[in-house]
């Protein structure tokens, strides 16, 4: 059914992610959660910063619990990732409506963005080494 292809386009999206980026997490379990949700930190990317990078994608930064607030969500501290993490949170929603290509796209477009932000981070802390 639907909740069976929600899984199957979230753990296709999720398998890209792992082969082309280092540093990713899944926060909270796999089993015990909604087929669509997929919840991730990327190491050395915060998700303000990501977000603002892919206004063509939908997602969101924190839990579900904290999407009003700023402060990295105390949820996410709470099932032990360290503030940093918490901040790079970014919770993807597949819907019924993702088609396998949007997810690809999807796929792709936060490979590239998030080697772009971690190539200036390092681009910036060298400059500031000088």
């Amino acid at each position: 059914g639907e909740a069976k292809l929600l899984r199957q386009m979230r753990d296709e999206l999720l398998t890209v992610l792992y082969n082309n980026l280092s540093g990713l997490h899944v926060n909270g379990g796999m089993e015990q959660r909604i087929p669509g949700n997929l919840n991730i930190s990327v190491e050395g990317v915060d998700a303000e910063s990501l977000m603002a990078a892919l206004p063509d994608l939908a997602f969101s930064s924190g839990s579900a619990c904290s999407s009003a607030s700023n402060e990295a969500s105390y949820v996410l501290n709470a099932i032990g990732l360290a503030t940093d993490l918490a901040e790079s949170s970014l919770r993807i929603g597949l819907g019924r409506f993702t088609l396998h290509e949007e997810v690809n796209y999807a796929a792709n477009r936060l490979i590239e963005e998030i080697r772009n932000i971690r190539k200036n981070r390092q681009v910036l802390s060298v400059n500031a080494a000088e």
